[in-house]
């Protein structure tokens, strides 16, 4: 059985004393937080910082503390394990451009437009963590 990692971030910003958080549409049709593939001898955070930075183009901080997993089997590929690490990340006075080839549509939504925004459970769950983390 084989296995890949990935690593991303729940990204947001503040307006007007509101949390937004970046919520992207894949190519393949779901939406979810900005991550990708760890290259090797990369490390979590350095994924999850160039990830953030392909696909959506903002250069965020990390917030520490916080660190979520998914773990499942991909479903194309029989018997592949797939890791997820999300980090908490944000950025503030910066613009979304999104990468084309990988990236069909970006926003950046309150939280419970955010929490409906989101295809898998999973996401969702890390969202609520996300927020209660930051004390909202």
């Amino acid at each position: 059985m084989g296995s890949e990692k990935s690593c991303g971030a729940v990204v947001f910003t503040r307006l007007e004393r509101e949390i937004r958080y970046v919520i992207i549409r894949h190519l393949g049709g779901h939406c979810g937080f900005p991550k990708g593939h760890m290259e090797p001898g990369e490390e979590e955070q350095t994924t999850a910082l160039r990830e953030i930075r392909e696909e959506v183009g903002l250069r965020p901080v990390l917030i520490d503390g916080f660190r979520e997993e998914e773990n499942y089997l991909l479903p194309n590929k029989s018997g592949v394990a797939k890791q997820v690490v999300y980090f908490l990340a944000e950025y503030s006075g910066q613009m979304i451009h999104t990468q084309p080839e990988e990236v069909a549509q970006a926003w950046f939504l309150p939280y419970e437009e955010a929490l409906s925004a989101l295809t898998f459970r999973e996401a969702r769950e890390i969202l609520k963590k996300a927020q209660q983390f930051l004390g909202e």
